[in-house]
């Protein structure tokens, strides 16, 4: 599935191995395991194996979780590479990037600090369309109407071809371009209709359909990053098979895998590519001449199977200037704008050229791994909106493998002590603070500390990672600044694999005492009734 998923391990005992795999989504790694043995025993056996059917059930497993979405995954995967936390909030419906103080929170390209109204208002197409057109930007011709009646009457005045599309709505669903007379806007009027949600009013926009190709321009903060050209699925033809075959054909390439990071989706064959080949003269069992390319629809589609073309560097200076003017009307992080013209090359001032709509979660899949052309990095020209670096988006961590209440409460005294303004978060398996205050303790530990790194006001993060803990839950975060182990096991020592070269790790052996600082090593011995807790407290300084 090309993840990014690389860390494992493997460890002997006299009776059995133990197999460590790093993991991403819980129910997908446990059906992979099973895939795996499966496999391994059908050949052990010399037994058939249906491994594309099987592979083709995990991917769609994978799909349906939060991190199968291209967008998500993408953004994921990033954090992961630039050293940011980054984690799903299962009952927000959210993913968090960064610790504390630090993160943020969002879906796809939306997050928390957007403006709420600016998103919603993108989705009334009709509005924003009246808004881009007040503020002097090229918008297509066309009037809102409540039934099929209306609508060919706004056709007739507007002159085909015309567009058809619900007013509220995303990803292309219920939209026709380039509707030609009465019989397709009948058609198109129904598809529109059954793309709206049932909660919503009839609404749906009927323009001027503007000729040439469809572009999504893309602003992050406010500054233009990418371009794409967007291209309706096709086939070529080859004299022999039908476009059905054709299509299973297409279908099968590894570009088309399907997966989070597969450049292109599975074309799917519906009611409108049928209609869209009847007017063409053509059916699903047509058989075309060979090197003859046929477009299987009029949108663009790209979650319907359509290509991606990276166009950044051809856009004109004057369409640059246009995105950017746009994108500072909105309080947005991300915003993805729609427009149709022959060539980006040309100013929209001097072409034919048309805004269609404002996207407020644009997807960045397009961007970031194109069907045709050149790779644009638009999660990290997100993730660096929030984050200069993979530490920025941290607070201090202290690790503890074992710590009681009492000690707990003496480290967050002896830390407010000395900085009286922080926000202390606290957890061990018996206790949960936030300074002195004690909360509510979940009996699932990996939520006790996850509730610590959700609070948007903590300054640190105090832990217990006892042996039983790490071999239930694994530990929940990366990384610690100060390491405290007391007479650790050998799986407890595994924290001291994860820390940074400006981390501090204190263990106690017996009396014997080893604290490295930055690659320094200092031994020594505890004196007569000397408390570990002194040894430590005096090294909480070196997280700030």
């Amino acid at each position: 599935m090309d993840l990014h998923l690389n860390h494992w391990s493997v460890k002997p005992y006299p009776n059995c191995t133990r197999i460590s795999i790093q993991s991403l989504h819980e129910r997908t790694t446990r059906e992979v395991v099973y895939f795996v043995w499966d496999w391994f025993e059908a050949i052990t056996q010399d037994k058939d194996f249906a491994f594309d059917e099987q592979l083709v059930r995990l991917q769609d497993k994978f799909r349906a979780s939060i991190y199968g979405g291209p967008t998500v995954y993408a953004l994921l995967r990033t954090a992961y590479e630039k050293g940011i936390p980054a984690f799903y909030l299962w009952e927000e419906g959210l993913m968090q990037y960064g610790f504390g103080k630090k993160h943020v929170r969002g879906i796809a390209t939306t997050f928390n600090c957007d403006s709420h109204l600016d998103s919603e208002f993108t989705t009334r197409k009709d509005d924003c369309k009246a808004f881009l057109k007040t503020l002097g930007f090229p918008v297509p011709k066309g009037d809102i109407v409540f039934s099929e009646k209306e609508a060919l009457t706004a056709a007739r005045e507007i002159g085909y071809p015309i567009a058809v599309k619900p007013v509220v709505g995303h990803k292309g669903i219920g939209v026709t371009a380039d509707v030609q007379d009465s019989k397709e806007l009948v058609a198109a009027y129904n598809r529109a209709l059954a793309a709206i949600p049932e909660d919503q009013v009839t609404r749906i926009i009927v323009e001027k359909s503007i000729s040439g190709s469809d572009f999504r321009l893309l602003c992050v903060n406010g500054r233009f990053v990418a371009a794409t050209e967007r291209r309706p699925a096709s086939v070529v033809g080859d004299g022999y098979l039908t476009l059905a075959e054709l299509i299973r054909q297409e279908n099968r390439k590894p570009a088309r895998l399907d997966t989070p990071t597969s450049p292109m989706s599975k074309i799917q064959i519906d009611e409108a590519m049928e209609l869209y080949l009847e007017e063409q003269r053509l059916s699903l069992d047509s058989v075309v001449e060979k090197g003859r390319t046929v477009y299987l629809r009029k949108v663009a589609n790209l979650s319907a199977g359509g290509m991606s073309i990276d166009a950044t560097q051809t856009v004109h200076d004057d369409n640059i200037i246009l995105a950017q003017d746009i994108a500072q009307h909105f309080q947005l992080t991300c915003l993805g704008i729609d427009v149709i013209t022959k060539s980006l090359a040309e100013s929209w001032k001097s072409s034919n050229f048309a805004i269609l709509e404002i996207n407020a979660a644009p997807g960045v899949l397009m961007h970031l791994k194109p069907s045709v052309g050149e790779s644009v990095d638009v999660p990290s020209y997100i993730l660096e909106t929030f984050f200069e670096s993979g530490t920025d988006a941290r607070i201090p961590i202290i690790t503890f493998n074992k710590i009681s209440v009492e000690e707990l409460q003496a480290t967050i005294d002896h830390i407010l002590l000395q900085h009286p303004n922080l926000i202390i978060g606290a957890v061990c398996r018996d206790a949960l603070f936030v300074n002195r205050s004690k909360k509510v303790l979940s009996k699932d530990y990996s939520s006790n500390v996850q509730t610590l790194l959700r609070h948007p006001k903590l300054d640190l993060l105090i832990a217990e990672y006892a042996e039983d803990i790490l071999e239930e839950q694994g530990i929940f975060y990366q990384k610690s600044n100060l390491v405290v182990l007391d007479n650790p096991t050998e799986i407890e020592m595994t924290l001291v694999r994860d820390v940074f070269d400006s981390s501090t790790v204190v263990i106690r052996k017996g009396n014997d005492i080893s604290i490295r600082r930055k690659g320094l090593i200092e031994d020594y011995t505890l004196g007569e009734d000397e408390p570990f807790t002194r040894v430590y407290l005096k090294e909480t300084g070196t997280i700030f």
